[in-house]
């Protein structure tokens, strides 16, 4: 594991490779470096000094610029501004020549949302997002993706973003897989119905069959992880320890004395990182998810 001994590692985030068995940890600096996450392996770091601008576009903010440890961003105004620009979410770049995927995504009972990736990313952007569920609808260039988009979003009343918060509260009680599938097929099929003639779907835009792909396994969501706390921010000198139980899109589930723990680990970019000892439990400010308030610590 990158942060374990004495040796400060900046963390720069959690990724999810396409082929590999589950998350990694990706450290910053020349050269960058990664460490591959197991479920029910034990974790344990403790942050160190201030919390660092991660910079955009793969640059170095110019003057390390300190940031709020509440920030899920972790990069000053500028380099937002900068690493904004250049992303596809902005709708500021209409001459990407990739070819972009459009796709329906399910992270729970009634939470569905429409989007796009392009394609040489696999479904990288799906696993980042945590969708437990999700099928691809079609495959072409951007501006027809992000046409068929905004016309799913219109057509089948389906939003662009879920809440992280509300992707976490409905983890420990997902419904069978059957049925997880099922919701994402019956808006397929009403998706695919926008292709008749003067519809609407763009016609440089390819239909992709319905192809179910579940990540409960991935995610290690296949058995019930209640959750009874959620890290707000960490701090410096603040302690984050316990067993890997489960992740999903940025968020690490640890099995820590006091419950299960969520900790959302854009809240770890930017921050030096040494080891600690993973039975040491949390000391960093936390949420009760459960419906309680906010305390400093859980101990």
């Amino acid at each position: 594991m990158g942060w374990q001994g004495r040796q400060s590692w900046r963390c720069g985030g959690l990724r999810w490779p396409e082929g590999a068995d589950g998350p990694v940890l990706g450290w910053l600096g020349s050269p960058a470096r990664a460490s591959a996450l197991g479920y029910g392996k034990e974790l344990g770091f403790r942050a160190e000094g201030e919390r660092h601008c991660v910079g955009a576009r793969g640059n170095a903010c110019p003057t390390a610029a300190v940031v709020s440890a509440r920030s899920t961003g972790a990069r000053c105004p500028e380099c937002a501004r900068l690493d904004r620009a250049h992303s596809v979410a902005a709708d500021t770049i209409a001459d990407d020549p990739r070819t972009y995927r459009v796709y329906l995504a399910w992270f729970g009972p009634g939470m569905v949302k429409a989007g796009i990736t392009a394609e040489e990313r696999g479904a990288a952007r799906l696993r980042e997002q945590g969708a437990v569920v999700f099928s691809w609808l079609g495959r072409g260039p951007l501006m027809a993706a992000r046409r068929t988009e905004e016309l799913l979003r219109s057509a089948l009343g389906v939003p662009d973003r879920i809440p992280y918060a509300r992707k976490r509260a409905v983890r420990a009680a997902l419904p069978g897989a059957a049925e997880r599938v099922a919701e994402v097929e019956g808006l397929y099929g009403r998706a695919a119905a926008l292709e008749a003639p003067g519809a609407g779907w763009p016609q440089s835009l390819e239909r992709l069959p319905f192809d179910p792909v579940d990540h409960t396994g991935l995610f290690g969501l296949d058995g019930p992880v209640e959750v009874a706390w959620a890290v707000t921010a960490l701090v410096d000198g603040g302690v984050v320890g316990g067993r890997l139980v489960a992740a999903a899109g940025p968020d690490l589930h640890l099995a820590a004395p006091g419950g299960v723990v969520v900790l959302d680990t854009r809240l770890m970019t930017g921050w030096d990182l040494v080891g600690a000892d993973p039975r040491a439990g949390v000391s960093v400010p936390v949420a009760d998810i459960g419906g309680g308030g906010i305390q400093d610590g859980l101990f």
